[in-house]
């Protein structure tokens, strides 16, 4: 990652309006609203209560189809909402991929509006929930879920571009993620949403009411979702509270702590290249990781676990 890629295909909301006409006529005529736009997709708002959500790289597209097979089956286990699809949208002859239509739910990011430390209890039972072991046929991703090591290359070229910037103290980061390689790796692979940043949690009234954008859920090792501890909280007592419920050993707490060491530097990366948004929730994330860089290797006050 080294900032938000162009996209493959241009979306408008000429092109959204006719493949709705030609698809799903009974929204043809809904009010129609461009929200934003990710890494991998466009969502433009559709009437009240939905939206459309449509690739705008041909590796999102991919992404896509994995939320619209696996999604709907984990949804109505989970205790946080989550945007599954309820329609899913063909390729056409002016639009070369599947789309969905979701539900829209209003709310904040947490980025923009920070959930309140009683809220550690609720995301406590949607990782009980969400992580229970995946089937045989549960999607891969290769770059979340997966043992530490495989990233150790691209954390390294990450380490040594975050070294020249004054602003950061790197020194915990490194031992945070020296630790996390060290750690055994995980059992068996669970379910993960993948991109538990603070951007993928929508909040209302600081209450997280939905858990969006799970292009990159997969099977693979629940201390990747361990991001969202430091992404969510800037309350210590709240952060150690959660991973009290949620990091059982000192191995998957290690692990955890890696991977969000990791996905701070990479929100960096990528913000100072050009999306500032990610840029600050990696300086938040990072400074929460230093905040708590003693305990979490037990070397300074009483560790977590």
């Amino acid at each position: 990652m080294s900032g938000k890629p162009d996209a493959d295909f241009g979306i408008t909301e000429e092109l959204v309006r006719r493949l709705l006409a030609e698809q799903f006529p009974q929204h043809a005529s809904s009010t129609l609203e461009w929200v934003g736009g990710g890494w991998d997709n466009e969502m433009y708002r559709l009437g009240e209560n939905l939206a459309v959500r449509l690739p705008r790289r041909e590796l999102g597209a991919k992404l896509i189809e994995t939320e619209q097979q696996w999604l709907p089956k984990l949804a109505a286990g989970l205790p946080i909402a989550t945007p599954a699809p309820v329609a899913v949208g063909r390729p056409s002859r002016t639009y070369p991929w599947p789309f969905s239509i979701v539900p829209w739910i209003d709310g904040e990011t947490a980025d923009t509006m920070p959930a309140d430390a009683a809220e550690v209890e609720r995301l406590a039972a949607f990782f009980h929930a969400l992580h229970q072991p995946a089937p045989a046929d549960a999607p891969f991703n290769p770059v979340r879920g997966i043992p530490l090591p495989a990233l150790a290359g691209r954390m390294d070229k990450l380490l040594s571009q975050t070294a020249a910037r004054a602003t950061l103290v790197i020194e915990p980061i490194v031992d945070l993620w020296r630790n996390g390689l060290a750690a055994p790796a995980g059992g068996e692979a669970c379910w993960l949403h993948g991109d538990l940043h603070a951007q993928n949690f929508i909040v209302d009234d600081r209450r997280i009411v939905a858990v969006i954008d799970w292009s990159d859920m997969c099977a693979g090792d629940p201390a990747t979702d361990l991001v969202a501890v430091w992404s969510l909280f800037d309350d210590a007592a709240a952060r150690r509270r959660l991973l009290n419920r949620v990091a059982p050993d000192v191995a998957l707490l290690a692990r955890g702590a890696a991977w969000a060491a990791y996905f701070g530097l990479l929100l960096i990366e990528s913000g100072e290249t050009n999306s500032p948004r990610h840029a600050r929730q990696g300086y938040a994330l990072v400074e929460r990781l230093c905040a708590d860089s003693g305990v979490l290797s037990g070397s300074g006050g009483t560790p977590i676990i």
